[in-house]
């Protein structure tokens, strides 16, 4: 694991003095990605430079230094990630005639005797593994950046004036002169939606995110050239459902474990101190069971606990760990603890991030970096096998929907929201003494105008987009702003699949997966120079989701069927029989709490109006429904912190 940078530009536009000294700056800003060893190569003639910062995981020799130049001369590398599977690609060279010298054992160079070999789209296909790169061709003066499948690794891009910059993180990218940091208000509105910026969007004006699963070919004479997919999800989910297993349940639980087992077993390779994260709950234990089946010794795991109710999950975890007979440890968390990460967050996520479940995580990584350098997680059960029970919420209430014409539903939307809904609050105020007392607290007027919102809806599609969403009304509450097209709100850049309920796990992967979910892990891990990988996300086990019917992840309203079935064979069923819980910490209270001065602060109205960027009336009467308990809006407020830390740490 690792990190890079570097920009293509005209050779003149900087004096060739200050392009080793540029490029070095570039890499000292993400050296945790890469603390063991640092490297710039560049070509000023041709206009490019390339910086490197490694992590050693594989081939800690000198062998493994990047930037690192092809047997041939022609390709100059600088890579983040793994390839699994690079000793088969070496064998498969060797078998087709190909002679290297190899220096080392590194998946580096491996890479680069492929590119030699087969091409660089060719050999993106064949290898298994996280990955991102960016590559130099001497003979064509191009680079070509390319990302894994599923967007483990991240991958900025973009054009300042007639420089092109590019690399793992956007901190790099403030070094560079030509850079303009002009915030796009519009990726402002879709982060006040869904609590992250979704690809390939940035934060700043001009900066994309790489797709996953795609490349691209830049140079200074072709800078418009588009990204193309060599691996595309949305194909793989409607190939999958059009070629469905047509095996048994016991067939595909089968399959479905020699897959996994494979997957885990090629992410176990490292020669550094390997470990996994270990929550308690079916993904997480899954993966350790089948490290600790193919291991000679005990497997190190890690997890942290709460003491706040409803947020613990350590003693799952514990017994999980007994049961496998793993080496395992636990860091009971303060809620100290837990508030010291926060001033850390601006600075790890680099462009504005609010999944909450970020400090967490941040805590879990750090606590295994103190004893391993790679973890493996169980991300990606969900999205894959259909374990949200958001999932099911979306899919009984689209099917009471359904059972009134679209047009009949617009209309009583239409009647409830001619009145406000502090008029509903006043008519309905002589019946709440005989509502339950959840409702008679409500805002019911509020209540009664969301549900009308969903009533208007007129797709299943759009009922999903709206349940993720957060802030709906973005371009009320972020000046000058208008949200671009996404996958979730574009039904033309969606899959098709054969139920909703396949449809929502499609978007998930698409979406929610890359950009939060791996977008969290990745930082907070990279924070404290700690290598992750995620045996599930393994392209050939999520093409088998995929082929697999839905009854075959979905039973008895449960969800992950066939994943349950493998896990019980190594993990006794009455250890898993649990509610599910989710990674949190309770922002909620602390934003009462420890946090409301700090938040206070950052939600002053007269800052707010004096930055530019929000409407301050809906977020003040959020943050005062808040404090008076009556609503529980830490979701949305933590949106706009999280924005207003990020500003205040990028002015400073």
């Amino acid at each position: 694991m690792c990190g890079f940078a570097g920009f293509i530009s005209a050779f003149n536009a900087l004096p060739l003095a200050q392009w080793p000294v540029l490029l070095q700056r570039m890499g000292d800003t993400i050296r945790h990605r890469g603390p063991d060893d640092g490297g710039v190569w560049c070509d000023a003639d041709s206009g490019i430079g390339l910086s490197h910062r490694r992590l050693s995981v594989l081939d800690l020799s000198p062998a493994g230094h990047q930037p690192m130049v092809s047997a041939s001369g022609r390709y100059v590398i600088a890579f983040n990630g793994e390839i699994y599977n690079h000793l088969e690609l070496r064998r498969e060279l060797e078998v087709a005639g190909s002679f290297f010298a190899w220096l080392g054992h590194s998946d580096t160079e491996t890479l680069l005797a492929c590119f030699d070999t087969w091409g660089i789209e060719a050999t993106a296909k064949k290898s298994i593994g996280m990955f991102a790169f960016a590559l130099w061709d001497k003979h064509d003066r191009t680079l070509t950046l390319c990302r894994d499948r599923l967007g483990e690794k991240p991958l900025y891009y973009g054009w300042q004036g007639d420089t092109f910059l590019f690399g793992s993180e956007l901190k790099s990218f403030k070094v560079h002169p030509a850079f303009r940091a002009q915030i796009d208000r519009n990726s402002l509105a879709l982060m006040m939606r869904h609590n992250y910026i979704p690809a390939p969007y940035s934060i700043y004006q001009g900066i994309q995110k790489l797709l996953p699963g795609s490349l691209m070919t830049v140079s200074l004479q072709n800078r418009n050239a588009p990204p193309q997919q060599y691996w595309d999800g949305r194909q793989v989910v409607t190939e999958g459902l059009q070629q469905s297993f047509s095996g048994s349940p016991e067939e595909a639980v089968d399959e479905l474990e020699k897959l996994l087992r494979d997957a885990v077993l090629q992410q176990m390779v490292a020669d550094v101190p390997l470990g996994a994260f270990l929550s308690g709950g079916i993904d997480s234990s899954i993966i350790v069971a089948l490290m600790q089946a193919q291991s000679s010794r005990p497997v190190r795991t890690f997890t942290i606990g709460f003491n706040e109710a409803g947020y613990n999950e350590a003693e799952y975890a514990k017994a999980v760990a007994r049961h496998l007979g793993t080496d395992h440890t636990e860091l009971y968390v303060s809620p100290q603890q837990a508030l010291d990460v926060i001033p850390l967050l601006p600075s790890l996520y680099c462009e504005p991030f609010s999944d909450s479940s970020q400090i967490p995580t941040f805590l879990v990584s750090q606590m295994a970096r103190q004893h391993v350098t790679v973890s493996l997680s169980g991300d990606a059960g969900d999205e894959l096998f259909g374990g949200y029970e958001r999932y099911f919420f979306a899919s009984k209430l689209n099917r009471a929907l359904s059972a009134f014409p679209a047009a009949l539903r617009r209309m009583f939307a239409a009647g409830i929201t001619g009145l406000s809904p502090q008029m509903w609050n006043t008519i309905l105020s002589p019946v709440r003494p005989l509502l339950p007392s959840k409702l008679a607290s409500a805002n019911l007027g509020d209540k009664l105008h969301k549900g009308a919102e969903i009533m208007a809806l007129r797709s299943p599609e759009e009922f999903y987009h709206l349940l993720l969403s957060h802030w709906t009304q973005t371009s009320e509450l972020v000046i000058s702003a208008f949200e671009p097209p996404t996958v979730l709100s574009d039904t033309g850049l969606q899959p098709k699949t054969d139920h909703f309920f396949h449809q929502m796990m499609a978007l998930d992967m698409l979406t929610y997966l890359p950009d939060d979910i791996l977008t969290k892990v990745d930082r907070a891990a990279m924070g404290v120079s700690l290598e992750t990988r995620v045996p599930l996300l393994d392209h050939r086990v999520v093409e088998f989701a995929w082929r697999l019917p839905l009854d075959y992840k979905v039973r008895d309203g449960e969800g992950k069927w066939a994943l349950r079935q493998v896990l019980y064979k190594y993990v006794p069923k009455k250890l898993m029989e649990r509610p599910k819980m989710g990674f949190g910490v309770p922002i909620e209270i602390w934003l009462r709490g420890p946090l409301r001065d700090w938040a206070e602060a950052l939600l002053n109205e007269s800052r707010l109006r004096q930055e530019g960027y929000f409407n301050p009336s809906p977020i003040r009467q959020k943050w005062e429904e808040h404090l008076s308990g009556k609503r529980n809006w830490s979701y949305y407020l933590w949106d706009i912190l999280m924005f207003q830390a990020w500003l205040e740490a990028e002015k400073a």
